[in-house]
């Protein structure tokens, strides 16, 4: 304590200084309001005046001169004044900080009593000077504290006690920041005036208020740097949400544009979103970021926007066209990039409308720009738009199936379609094995109607619903004709496959389309077992007297729930009604084809449909098996065992590592229910850290299929690919023919730096591949045998 009081002079000199800094600091600190920004100058501005009287007071206490007299005199005058100014200036700022920060509409009384309090102590410090109530001075001209010196801090304590009250009171209304730092303006000077009672000749209170001033005017600054954060993140807020708004906007005029062309014709009705979703997943396996995605959907999504221009008795003609018509049909490419060139900060969007129609070979319109000089984007949308339009129901036809789509994309390579774009539209449809990439909404709606007509047997069915692994959810009601109330006249679903999913009336259209018809069954539990090998039903009945009760609560009509779900070769279908369950398990005839349900019936209708599909797999435990798997690999095994696929890629064979050379002989198989070229081996190059497909660091650099085809699966391999046709080769007929047959492969890969040199033999084709891989070669390098729809036996390595 004796140390402090010694070096105390030296403190208050340098506190001084921090106080003019602070002074100088306020004055150029941008404050939230003017009011504030005064109160923290008179703030810091008294208290430099405190302490330089304070010591002025020490320095000249004991002087007899004059001037140390009138120096003593005033400075300690100054002393208690600017202590009490201090926190009347605190009281400004504390009134401003509720006003503004704290939203108070009307400023606590408590807060407007300080400044009596504060009058009330200044009158009493001038009546003292010349009473000597607080203190006094001797002879020598030094400081004594009188008998009521302790009554000068009474109305300070009092100023601090009321603006404490409010502090706390209105906490919840300031920052942490402002709350901590006039909590500690508040408290601690009065602690350090008790102390400084019983602590004579140490200016307590003068050295801890510079303090807080500095703690005050750094947490203000702190504090405000916060508010103007927060108003530019506010800002920022706000400028992202008037982006989204504006990006809402543009999105709802795209749809209402596309609304406006679905309108002028019933048969393309979703056909420019559908053509947007797949122009962005072509985008998107091209490696393109997610802005550039984006402007392609939209692109694509506008991409027949020039319609809206072009005639409805042209649009919707039947027949075909004239010469005329389709001239006035061509014209949309370049109305569309009329409508859409106002949108300048949008380019894109015309050139979609625009060069849609080009083709790759440069015989398209509206320019006949060939290759690379068509824009990406319109290279794109051509390919998604051609694959929609052949999916799709139009006027004169049904739609095409989408393995005869993916032929035909495949046809025009080069020609229609930029090969790059027209491969990935071509791996897209192979993995599609569910057929989501296809025109869905009349299953979901029975073909557009909102129920279901039956008359005699099987003269009315809907569009086929495809199961799959996951569980599908069917519902409707149905009732019985009144004029044939007959147990037999109810729904029944028809089991069955074909390319296009639906079923045809036509007996050829149905061959042309391979249909295959597994069981028909009834709602009242009856079956017919057609093309199925085995099927097991399960009733539980859940009333008695079901007979008497059946024909009338049909003719009332009655609710039925359908869940049917399929795990390779067996499909499992239940119905459930008020008044049975139904469970049947169907044993399919192989793994291979794809199943359908269509509702149909006898002498009812059908209403009220609703489908659909569960996100959860079923496992194989689910449905038990009735019949054994069909295998076509039970035969021996060469070096690694035999494999058999059911579907795209659903099985794989043994890793085999690839070394400087490797032949690999075996017999391939196209399965029985094979249709489509494709239906072959495919030959998997790639790598992983523990050799398995799909494994730890796993990347596939090729995939070479038999029937001449590529994929380059890694932005690091480039693959090029050569296809010969030798003089075995007939056709490609005649290919498919002896593939079911059963025929002998030949496979070669060579390894040479950077390269890897795939050759293989089937039937005739030839098909050499050279992939090229950037940096370093992969250690561990595999190539693995796969397919789609065919049985590989008796592989022998060397």
């Amino acid at each position: 304590m004796d140390n402090l009081l010694v070096r105390q002079l030296n403190i208050e000199l340098v506190l001084s200084g921090i106080c003019a800094l602070l002074v100088i600091l306020s004055c150029v600190t941008k404050m939230p309001t003017f009011r504030r920004k005064v109160s923290m100058i008179m703030m810091d501005a008294f208290t430099f005046v405190l302490l330089m009287s304070d010591r002025f007071a020490y320095l000249y206490d004991g002087d007899p001169s004059s001037f140390g007299y009138i120096v003593v005199r005033v400075s300690n005058f100054l002393i208690f004044a600017m202590t009490l100014l201090v926190m009347l200036a605190f009281n400004i700022f504390l009134k401003d900080l509720y006003k503004n920060e704290g939203k108070l509409e009307k400023i606590p009384f408590r807060l407007e009593l300080t400044k009596y309090f504060g009058g009330i102590s200044l009158l009493l410090l001038i009546i003292s000077q010349y009473t000597g109530f607080y203190y006094t001075f001797d002879e020598s001209n030094c400081y004594h504290r009188a008998s009521l010196f302790s009554l000068c801090y009474l109305f300070p304590m009092v100023i601090a006690v009321l603006q404490m009250s409010v502090i706390i009171q209105y906490r919840k209304r300031i920052s942490s920041k402002l709350y901590l730092s006039i909590v500690l303006f508040t408290s601690v000077p009065t602690i350090a005036s008790l102390l400084q009672i019983f602590l004579y000749g140490l200016s307590l209170v003068n050295i801890t208020l510079v303090g807080l001033n500095v703690v005050l005017y750094v947490l203000a600054v702190s504090d405000l740097n916060d508010e103007i954060e927060k108003a530019n993140l506010n800002e920022i807020d706000l400028l992202k949400q008037e982006q989204q708004n504006m990006h809402l906007l543009f999105v709802q005029t795209a749809e209402a544009l596309v609304n406006a062309i679905d309108a002028k014709d019933k048969y393309t009705h979703g056909h420019s979103t559908r053509v947007a979703e797949y122009s962005q997943k072509i985008a998107q396996m091209a490696g393109m970021n997610d802005d550039e995605c984006e402007e392609v959907y939209f692109a694509a999504l506008l991409h027949d926007v020039g319609k809206i221009g072009v005639s409805d008795n042209i649009i919707n003609k039947e027949g075909k066209l004239t010469e005329e018509e389709f001239k006035s049909i061509k014209d949309h490419t370049i109305i569309g990039k009329q409508i859409l060139s106002g949108i300048s900060r949008s380019p894109y969007l015309r050139i979609g409308a625009n060069y849609h129609h080009e083709r790759y070979d440069g015989r398209g319109y509206p320019e006949g720009l060939k290759g690379e000089d068509i824009p990406a984007v319109a290279r794109i949308i051509s390919v998604a738009d051609a694959y929609d339009a052949m999916t799709s129901k139009r006027s004169y036809r049904d739609p095409i199936p989408q393995q005869r789509v993916r032929e035909e994309i495949v046809k025009n390579l080069g020609t229609q379609f930029d090969p790059k774009y027209g491969k990935i539209m071509v791996h897209l449809i192979d993995l599609d094995s569910e057929f989501e990439m296809k025109e869905r909404e009349e299953i979901r709606e029975l073909a557009g109607r909102s129920e279901l007509l039956c008359g005699k047997y099987r003269t009315s069915y809907s569009e086929g619903i495809l199961i799959t692994r996951y569980r599908e959810d069917i519902s409707f009601k149905s009732t019985m004709y009144k004029d044939h109330p007959d147990y037999r006249s109810i729904p029944s679903l028809i089991v069955f496959d074909s390319l296009d999913g639906r079923i045809h009336a036509d007996d050829h259209k149905n061959e042309d389309m391979i249909y295959f018809e597994y069981c028909v069954l009834r709602l009242d539990g009856e079956y017919d077992c057609i093309g199925a090998r085995k099927i097991q039903r399960k009733i539980t009945e859940k009333e008695t007297s079901v007979n008497e009760k059946w024909i009338d609560s049909n003719l009332k009509g009655l609710e039925h729930k359908i869940t049917a779900v399929r795990r390779r070769d067996h499909m499992l279908v239940t119905i459930d009604n008020i008044f049975r369950t139904i469970e049947f398990i169907i044993a399919l005839p192989d793994c291979s084809r794809y199943s359908y349900i269509a509702l149909s019936g006898e002498h009812c209708s059908i209403e009220n449909v609703a489908i659909s599909r569960t996100d959860e797999l079923v496992d194989e435990a689910s449905i038990p098996r009735i019949a054994e798997e069909v295998s076509y690999i039970n035969v021996p095994e060469g070096d690694i065992p035999n494999v058999q696929i059911d579907g795209w890629r659903s099985s794989i064979s043994m890793p085999i590592p690839i070394k400087d050379h490797i032949h690999i002989d075996m017999n391939a198989m196209s399965l029985p229910t094979s249709r489509l070229i494709w239906h072959c081996p495919f030959i998997s190059i790639y790598t992983s850290e523990d050799g398995s497909f799909g494994g730890e660091d796993f990347t596939e650099f090729a995939l070479i299929r038999l029937d001449g085809e590529s994929w380059e699966s890694d932005d690091r391999c480039s693959n090029k690919l050569m296809v010969r046709e030798t003089e075995e080769f007939e056709n490609w007929n005649i290919w498919k023919k002896r593939n079911k047959a059963g025929v002998e492969v030949s496979v070669q890969i060579e390894k040479a730096g950077n390269e890897i040199t795939v050759t293989t033999y089937d039937a005739g084709i030839e098909v050499r591949n050279v992939s090229s891989i950037e940096g370093t070669m992969p250690d561990k390098l595999f190539a693995a045998i796969t397919g789609d729809q065919c049985a590989i036996t008796n592989i022998r390595i060397r």
